[in-house]
């Protein structure tokens, strides 16, 4: 029989991984599989390190099982390897834009383990950059730094774009940044606030940042953000929450890549570079799309509620109070 290595998070989503391991390790043994489970530690590299003893010991799946953080480390854990096992997630976090990506059901993990008794799979896309592989996306400039400053719980709501929820309070602080950014078929010098790459069209729990991403054609959605003007990149934003029309605006470069070469045009200034919403280095730094690279089990046929963004009552919470956070700022100018 096939093996299964079922790697959990057991403090994810109030410890709701422990509670429900039992019925699991039963739902993925039921798709054809002997199941075991590890859970992690707060040790650096826990999940990472076992995914790739898993692997090596001949583990035809990986299961990550915890939030966005632990699904990237299960990655890295096995994305180096020749021999790849298959993958697949069980969210338990608070994004888990993955889960969102793959439409495997969130708020039920018994449900999403699952997924896998379908027996449909889809190559993902992933990305590489300073020899860490990321899943979702990678950014760099004043606009993405700001998110490192952000306390947790906001993140839970807003996500990637957790720094609206404190509004003109850290917005004003935004600064463009010269960089030079060489991508396939062209090149951009200048200005900018953010250079961005997303994997997925699901982006700190929007689907609109990336409308048209594609998780297997072998290619990154780059957005570059021309401009740093608190008042422009508010308007974008509520471009993006109103059917991701930013892709179309002037201020916005938006192409797709399959590699991109970030620097600064200063090399006396420092540029932070985040993966999946963690410091992944400083630029000079060179991102590739490994294509195809993961084969990930996934809800292909049937999209359950919980996994349609568009009926996401935080996300929709979140993007009614940016639109009045926009019309508050242009009442306040004009007084």
């Amino acid at each position: 029989m096939r093996k299964a290595r079922l790697i959990y998070n057991p403090v994810s989503g109030k410890e709701i991984m422990r509670n429900n391991l039992a019925d699991i390790l039963d739902a993925i043994e039921k798709a054809g599989y002997e199941a075991s489970a590890f859970a992690t530690t707060p040790d650096p590299d826990s999940a990472k390190n076992e995914a790739t003893r898993a692997a090596k010991a001949g583990f035809e799946l990986v299961v990550a099982a915890g939030g966005d953080g632990t699904i990237n480390e299960v990655v890295n854990g096995i994305a180096g390897l020749k021999n790849r096992p298959k993958m697949a997630i069980i969210p338990a976090g608070t994004t888990n834009d993955y889960a969102r990506a793959l439409k495997v059901p969130r708020g039920d993990v018994k449900a999403a383990a699952e997924v896998i008794q379908k027996q449909q799979t889809v190559k993902m896309d992933i990305g590489k950059a300073a020899g860490t592989y990321f899943i979702n996306i990678a950014a760099g400039g004043s606009l993405t730094e700001l998110t490192y400053e952000v306390p947790s719980e906001l993140k839970s709501i807003f996500g990637y774009l957790a720094y609206l929820a404190k509004g003109a309070e850290m917005l004003p602080r935004i600064k463009p940044t010269k960089m030079r950014l060489v991508y396939e078929g062209g090149e951009y010098e200048g200005n900018a606030s953010m250079f961005f790459l997303g994997l997925t069209n699901s982006i700190g729990g929007f689907e609109t940042i990336a409308p048209d991403a594609k998780l297997d054609d072998g290619k990154f959605s780059l957005i570059v953000v021309k401009t740093a003007n608190l008042f422009e990149i508010v308007r974008l934003i509520t471009l993006v929450l109103n059917g991701g029309k930013h892709v179309n605006d002037a201020k916005v470069l938006y192409v797709k890549t399959s590699f991109l070469d970030a620097s600064l045009i200063d090399t006396d200034k420092k540029m932070m570079i985040n993966l999946d919403g963690e410091y992944g280095g400083d630029a000079p730094m060179r991102f590739e799309n490994l294509h195809q690279h993961i084969e990930f089990y996934a809800n292909t046929d049937e999209i359950s509620d919980d996994a349609i963004l568009g009926d996401d009552d935080q996300t929709r919470e979140a993007g009614i109070e940016l639109v009045k956070e926009y019309e508050k700022i242009q009442e306040d100018s004009e007084e």
